[in-house]
């Protein structure tokens, strides 16, 4: 819309060039001819004054022609120089405002107009630059450089139109003008040069002519005004915008919608030009009800690319670039790569045709409705290596099985459980329970639980097979098995704990099947490890479902058809909320079924195994924790006793101390003694007090 209303403005802009061209040329005329016109009446005069000395050969001395002549002369003169005064003032008045829009704005349109053509030049090359950058291989600098090329050049761009558009705008008012004015001055000109002989004519033209003068004043305080805004409008644009001119912005200030159902926006379509090479073309697409439209540059209306309506739209990775999906008619015949600028667009596009595809847009609230269908959808999912790759790493180490293994097709978590031969079929399989015979159902909306029941981990894998810091899910799995099988349809069962409710699942479907007509079946690779069983695209190598093994707990096939087997996968939440669901698969292989429940049940085996592997682990590290933390006990007190033990030997060198102490006061005491006895009683006396 805004190319279109620019070529509008560019159309007329190019037809008040060509209006004033001519105009200037009719002005110029009159400008020559007036000067052309003042010239002949200087000549005039200058030639009746020169009557008298021209010499006649016939003629005589004739005063009174000489006198007439010479009285015209001067009549002359006078009107030669009113004339010389009437090209003064329309030289400035007339030719001067019309030269100026002619030469100075109207080539600033031209201008303006071949510096927004470079500016958009360099911002698409800018942009064919960024979209070629590498992924896998990616330089930081050179990305760093590109990054700043498209925001110098989408800024470049945006200031220039901004400008652009500013000078269009100021060319309505100056087109008045630059109409008027001259007009005005010329007038005004005349007035001048006839008021010298008529004032009844000036008279009759200056209300007119000074009402003229009020409105060009009029004129240009608006455009004044104008220009004044515009300006204010351009600085606010030039703050807001500056985050919008990074190629790839920020997700969490710009967060995708993901409930839209009309998108437009510019595209990289890829187009194959041989066997092996293709080339990559910038064109304007947009969602017109339930099909896709595309327009070039240049082009009068846009071209019907594909109906979208039950389409399958998908992430692809496609030559080493980024943001690549693929939509895909719904007959298969038809499908088409294109590449978006950032994460946001990508992402806004794939929602955008997944809601289209399921005709949301026909509803009378569109959003609404994919706002809720969104909640429970199966999130997008992204394209891994390639099959052969990932078959071959896949590949388990140990090929035997354990002795172990169990032999029987059937199997369950709960194998020691009584059969449920004795219930109807009604407790098996509700009677009104919907039959899905698709992997994604797009009438998700009514089963809540389905997307989360499919076991779909709600996860956004890397869309580039790029491992993001995390380390696969399979890849400490010990069994990689791989089988061909067809998805026949999935419906919500009653009952887990009985091999009959998938073999009444499956008669269910096949009758179900034969009764509508479907036979059409999406064949898929299926991928049994020791952690899930995982539904993957055999072209795309997207995985499609993913179903927890714990979950899986009950699997067998068919009694007479051994190609037939399906499992049941125990979820939370369905139709009834708060309570448990159990949904039953029905596949088709290729005379596998029996080897793929056997795969199933090692897997749980294994699983099982690991599991009580990981609780014995845990009880010898608690254990051993245990034995620490008594060993700890047992040191504190070792170094307590030899605390007390240290004490005692304290204590006994102090008393050895003090005995020693005593010993000789003893002495002292024993010859005090010896001395009394010669001293007799008194002195004893004396003596003991004073010891």
């Amino acid at each position: 819309q805004t190319r279109s209303l620019l070529g509008v403005f560019e159309e007329d802009a190019a037809a008040i060039s060509n209006y004033i061209n001519q105009l200037f040329q009719a002005m110029h005329r009159i400008y020559d001819a007036q000067n052309e016109l003042s010239a002949a009446t200087h000549l005039t005069s200058k030639l009746l004054k020169e009557y008298e000395k021209q010499r006649f050969p016939l003629g005589g001395d004739d005063e009174v022609m000489t006198s007439t002549l010479q009285q015209f002369a001067k009549v002359i003169d006078e009107l030669s120089s009113c004339h010389a005064v009437l090209s003064t003032q329309l030289a400035d008045a007339m030719m001067f405002p019309i030269t100026q829009f002619k030469e100075r704005d109207l080539k600033e349109i031209l201008t303006l107009k071949e510096v927004f053509q470079i500016a958009s030049n360099d911002h698409d090359a800018a942009i064919t630059r960024y979209s070629r950058l590498s992924k896998r291989k990616e330089n930081e600098k050179i990305k760093a450089e590109v990054t700043e090329d498209v925001y110098t050049s989408r800024k470049k761009q945006h200031q220039t139109m901004m400008h652009y558009f500013c000078a269009l705008n100021t060319l309505q008012y100056k087109k008045k003008i630059s109409l008027l004015e001259p007009l005005l001055g010329y007038m005004q000109a005349q007035i001048s040069f006839f008021k010298m002989g008529s004032e009844n004519l000036t008279e009759q033209l200056e209300e007119f002519l000074t009402n003229i003068g009020t409105s060009v004043q009029n004129v240009r305080r608006e455009m004044d005004c104008e220009v004044e805004n515009m300006q204010q409008t351009i600085e606010d644009l030039e703050v807001a915008s500056d985050p919008l001119y990074l190629p790839d912005p920020d997700p969490t200030k710009f967060p995708a919608h993901r409930n839209l159902t009309r998108k437009a926006g510019y595209l990289n379509a890829r187009n194959k030009t041989g066997l092996v090479s293709s080339s990559w073309e910038r064109q304007f697409y947009f969602t017109q009800g339930g099909n896709l439209m595309s327009q070039a540059r240049g082009d009068v209306a846009g071209g019907l690319v594909m109906d979208i309506d039950n389409c399958s739209v998908m992430a692809v990775d496609c030559e080493d670039r980024r943001y690549c999906f693929q939509i895909t008619s719904f007959d298969g015949k038809k499908s088409s790569i294109l590449q978006a600028e950032s994460k946001k667009d990508y992402e806004e596009w794939i929602c955008t045709i997944n809601n289209i595809s399921k005709q949301i847009y026909l509803s009378e609230n569109p959003e609404e409705i994919a706002a809720r269908v969104n909640q429970s959808a199966l999130e997008a999912v992204t394209p891994s290596p390639s099959f052969q790759q990932r078959h071959e790493s896949m590949r388990p180490a140990v090929q035997s099985r354990p002795p172990a293994a169990r032999t029987s097709s059937t199997g369950s978590l709960g194998s020691d459980s009584a059969t449920l031969s004795a219930l109807s079929l009604d407790s098996l399989v509700a009677p009104d329970t919907p039959i899905q015979f698709d992997i994604i159902s797009p009438v998700s909306e009514d089963l809540p639980g389905q997307a989360k029941s499919s076991g779909q981990s709600g996860r956004r894998t890397n869309p580039f097979g790029e491992s993001g810091g995390s380390k696969p899910e399979t890849e400490d799995s010990i069994l990689h098995q791989l089988f061909i099988v067809r998805f026949l349809g999935s419906m919500e069962v009653k009952s887990d704990e009985s091999p009959e409710v998938v073999y009444e699942t499956m008669r269910q479907i096949l009758a179900a099947r034969a009764i509508h007509n479907v036979f059409r079946m999406t064949e898929s690779h299926l991928l049994v490890t020791c952690d899930c069983l995982k539904l993957i695209d055999p072209q795309t190598q997207v995985t499609r479902l993913r179903f927890p093994l714990p979950n899986v707990v009950l699997y067998a096939t068919h009694q007479e058809n051994k190609r037939l087997f399906g499992f049941v996968l125990r979820t939370a939440g369905g139709r009834v909320e708060s309570r448990q669901t159990s949904i039953c698969y029905i596949f088709e292989s290729n005379n596998e079924g029996e080897k793929i429940c056997d795969s199933v049940g090692l897997a749980k085996q294994i699983a099982f195994h690991a599991e009580l592997d990981r609780k014995a682990s845990e009880k010898q590290k608690e254990i051993d924790r245990v034995k620490e933390k008594q060993q700890k006990e047992l040191n504190k007190q070792k170094q307590i006793e030899k605390d007390l033990e240290e004490q005692s030997r304290l204590i006994a060198a102090s008393s050895r101390s003090n005995q020693s102490s005593t010993e000789g006061q003893f002495v002292v005491l024993s010859s005090s003694q010896s001395e009394d006895s010669d001293l007799g009683e008194d002195g004893k006396k004396k003596r003991e007090s004073e010891a």
